[in-house]
């Protein structure tokens, strides 16, 4: 297998517009064959949701999962570009399916923007003695496999997705915006817990 260089997943990148671990995905199995990457990643529908991303998504649904004897509860607002989409039953059924991953999972972040600089700053400053006299390349990859960890751990769209571990949130939802044909946004949601904390993201 071809190495697949940084200018090859930026290119990819600024093309597509599609996330590095997609685009690092894409390459790989195209041998680092742009053009085979950019009909990979039309294939899986993440280039077509990518292409969506600059549209407006003005109408939505809001899901809820309530869990055992009501313990846990969480609302999830979905936004899409149209009424016709937040009503058909592959929406809605994605958003009763990601009130429940988050009822399970907890995520703190939609996405991985949405982390406050000064705690991704701070998680950085832990790993630093892991980084020490290594070679740049290799801090990089460290601190990209360790961030990658953290990125799991609380952003919603980076988490394995609770009834399928192949694939994360973020991969399901691309898959939602290939087989509707429009943009598709989560937009806020909350968490709560009898017992214990609430985690809430967007919702006051």
């Amino acid at each position: 297998m071809s190495t697949i260089t940084m200018d090859q997943i930026k290119e990819l990148r600024k093309r597509t517009g599609v996330g590095i671990a997609n685009v690092k995905e894409a390459l790989e199995n195209s041998s680092g064959d742009m053009e085979k990457a950019i009909e990979y990643l039309r294939e899986k529908g993440i280039a077509k949701a990518a292409k969506r991303a600059g549209r407006s998504a003005d109408n939505g649904f809001i899901a809820h999962y309530i869990h055992g004897e009501g313990q846990i509860g969480v609302l999830v607002e979905l936004n899409s570009e149209t009424d016709f989409a937040s009503r058909s039953d592959k929406f809605r059924e994605f958003g009763r399916n990601v009130a429940m991953h988050i009822a399970a999972s907890s995520p703190e972040y939609i996405t991985i923007e949405d982390i406050p600089v000064e705690i991704l700053e701070k998680e950085k400053a832990v790993y630093a003695s892991d980084l020490e006299g290594k070679p740049e390349n290799v801090r990089e990859k460290i601190l990209e496999g360790k961030l990658s960890k953290f990125y799991q751990e609380i952003v919603l769209l980076k988490q394995p997705y609770v009834k399928d571990d192949s694939k994360t949130i973020e991969d399901i939802l691309n898959e939602l915006i290939a087989a509707v044909g429009e943009k598709i946004e989560i937009g806020r949601f909350t968490r709560f817990q009898i017992a214990g904390p609430a985690s809430s993201c967007g919702l006051e």
